[in-house]
């Protein structure tokens, strides 16, 4: 533990202050705070994250592994998936087969890391984005997040984003079942996390209200990866883990899986 809380941790804390196009520094919370005050932030440079220039970013698709196979996982993942127990952003204890239709319904659901995960926001903006496509196609949007409900609560206000489709699992519980990455390595050095840069001012965008409040008090949470899926009752249609921080399914593979699924 003394390891980790020598090294780097969490989150981009204010993005919107950036003013250097070539240099480049964020703020982290530690995960795994000390008992020195002073130890629980710091600034640091960031190395997969700077330079940001204002130009086209660095082509990483050679490196960055696509998603996830539904081979990868069990047939029954449907069945063990919709019992499990999370949280509705108002605090209800909620069920995943009560989420959506367990039959012909059709849902994505979007796993995000935590509440308090800058890139999370930038995601969920998108999702909010997308959400009014999503239901012209008869697919519900289902988005997870890791804290309390009152931290979801943080975000849908000060996004904004709708709290209906919005829930919360602090005990990651979701993200167990479904075999999410998880670890230091995962979430502060894994190349995937660079993609990113592609989505620069989309992340400033999402950010501009953005606190660090919003990080659940289980720290340990901040070293889980998120996902997206997509179902049709129970069954499997489209799987993505995200292999580091930043790395979100495509959206528009998403949508063409969407468009295949013959909706009752």
């Amino acid at each position: 533990m003394a390891t980790v809380t020598s090294l780097q941790s969490l989150t981009l804390a204010k993005l919107r202050s950036l003013s250097s196009p070539t240099s480049t520094t964020f703020k982290f919370l530690d995960p795994f705070p000390s008992s020195s005050p002073s130890a629980s932030s710091f600034s640091a440079t960031a190395s997969i994250f700077s330079p940001i220039r204002p130009t086209k970013p660095k082509q990483i698709s050679n490196f960055v592994t696509k998603a996830s196979s539904t081979a990868a996982f069990p047939q029954n993942i449907g069945d063990v998936l919709a019992d499990v127990s999370i949280f509705t952003a108002t605090g209800q204890s909620v069920k995943f087969e009560d989420l959506w239709d367990q039959n012909e319904g059709v849902a994505v659901v979007a796993l995000l890391r935590h509440f308090g995960c800058p890139c999370c926001w930038e995601l969920a903006k998108a999702l909010k984005e997308s959400r009014e496509r999503f239901e012209s196609a008869g697919v519900k949007l289902i988005a997870v997040g890791i804290g309390a409900p009152s931290k979801a609560r943080i975000l849908a206000e000060r996004l904004p984003f709708p709290l209906d489709c919005l829930y919360a699992d602090p005990d990651r519980r979701a993200y167990d079942v479904l075999g999410l990455y998880y670890g230091f390595g995962r979430t502060f050095f894994n190349p995937a996390s660079a993609k990113v840069l592609s989505r620069f001012k989309e992340l400033q965008e999402a950010t501009k209200n953005y606190t660090i409040e919003a990080t659940p008090d289980d720290r340990s949470g901040v070293l889980q990866q998120g996902g997206m899926f997509l179902f049709k009752g129970k069954q499997l249609l489209y799987a993505w883990k995200d292999e580091g921080t930043g790395d979100h399914a495509p959206m528009e593979d998403i949508f063409d899986v969407c468009c295949k699924v013959p909706v009752v």
